[in-house]
């Protein structure tokens, strides 16, 4: 058997199918534009191309088994009350065939930042973001005033980090503490993945590198490992919604004796975005502006072969950022010292009529399954898997 790992052609967004090796489903992000809807318009229908992955429940209707929100950005959260099912399962409506989502992965902390941040900044969270936001409460909710016996597909939660001020403590059952593994999907566990918390980062006693943070806009980070029947830990995938230079700059001063930042595909944070590389602003200094070289090795952790993607529209050097040239420039390095490759979803395969970037991983490791080549470009699996792979 195989899992798959699939990007969606969003432009400047997120949007990641994982389809495990036990046919379980996490769709990291959601962004699907309106303009999808007009037939003469090109905007990619990413909510067809969804539905394709999906399979239909016994009751008649589409199903993720997870859906995480990394953060409440719009470009993160966009047609979610639209095409997604909010609310009790007992409401849902065959009419209007909405995805139903078996469980929601949310994280307190990211959404405890953006209401600082709009307070200080006059921003107003968006509509979508503010019903992941209710939905999220509901389940929590549901889980303190019933038995777990009692909680089924459509009201599961899992709280992704501590909050602050305790308002977690009394939810241990449903909590993921920062640097443990999740190895459950659905409530249930599932032998064919793990994914290490790593972000968003608690709160931090430096005033200093606290407001740095907070500044960050810090997103929820995991460390996936995919396991395909006996052989473990074929593929590792990095993803980090937007987290910036502060974060990936603390996380490899606390990690860099350690393992956990090394992947197979990374998920460029911030679609590529200059401000995950340097504090320094890239508008103003361009070429100038100095790399944090912590940020950078905590990014740089590429196994052989690796592939890093960025989900963002086609890079320019006139651009603005994200996406950034210059970033593009220093992932193309990291994939060039592994013999990896730098793949941007705007531009695959072509620029003029994106796709879905779709990865199987095998026992053999994750193989990219080119809509532009005959043959397949295989990633090799390095030497982290407990048994010995085989390389094609």
């Amino acid at each position: 058997m195989a899992a798959k790992l699939s990007f969606f052609p969003v432009d400047n967004g997120d949007m990641t199918l994982i389809k495990l090796d036990s046919g379980k489903t996490i769709l990291i992000d959601v962004k699907i534009r309106t303009a999808a809807d007009d037939t003469k318009d090109d905007t990619p229908d990413v909510d067809s191309k969804l539905r394709k992955r999906l399979q239909k429940a016994q009751k008649g209707r589409y199903c993720v088994d997870v859906f995480l929100l990394t953060h409440p950005d719009q470009d993160h959260c966009s047609g979610l009350s639209k095409h997604f099912h909010l609310g009790s399962p007992s409401d849902y409506s065959k009419k209007d065939d909405k995805i139903f989502i078996r469980e929601i992965w949310s994280s307190p902390i990211i959404f405890r930042r953006k209401e600082r941040q709009a307070k200080a900044e006059g921003i107003v969270l968006c509509d979508d973001a503010l019903a992941f936001w209710a939905e999220a409460r509901r389940r929590v909710t549901y889980f303190r005033e019933h038995s777990r016996s009692e909680i089924g597909d459509g009201d599961r939660i899992l709280i992704l980090g501590e909050d602050e001020d305790g308002k977690t403590d009394n939810l241990s059952d449903i909590v993921v503490k920062i640097d443990e593994l999740i190895t459950t999907v659905n409530g249930a566990q599932d032998s064919s993945m793990t994914a290490r918390l790593l972000g968003p980062l608690p709160k931090s006693n430096d005033e200093d590198e606290e407001e740095a943070l907070e500044k960050n806009r810090s997103s929820v980070i995991l460390a996936f490992s995919f396991n395909i029947n006996q052989t473990t830990d074929v593929c590792r995938f990095l993803t980090g919604g937007d987290a910036e230079v502060a974060v990936w700059e603390r996380l490899w001063k606390k990690h860099k004796d350690k393992d956990w930042l090394q992947y197979h595909i990374l998920q460029t944070p911030h679609h590529c975005s200059w401000r995950s590389l340097s504090s320094e602003s890239w508008s103003d200094l361009g070429e100038n502006a100095k790399v944090n070289q912590d940020a950078l090795e905590a990014l740089s952790q590429a196994k052989n072969g690796a592939h890093i993607v960025a989900s963002s529209k086609p890079v320019k050097a006139e651009d603005s950022d994200p996406p950034c040239i210059r970033a593009k420039r220093e992932y193309q390095s990291i994939a060039k010292r592994v013999s990896g490759a730098f793949k941007c979803t705007g531009e695959y395969p072509t620029e003029s009529s994106p796709d879905v970037m779709e990865f199987e991983i095998a026992a053999s490791g994750p193989r990219l399954e080119s809509k532009s080549m005959k043959a397949p470009t295989i990633i090799s699996s390095g030497a982290i898997g407990k048994q010995p792979l085989s390389h094609g």
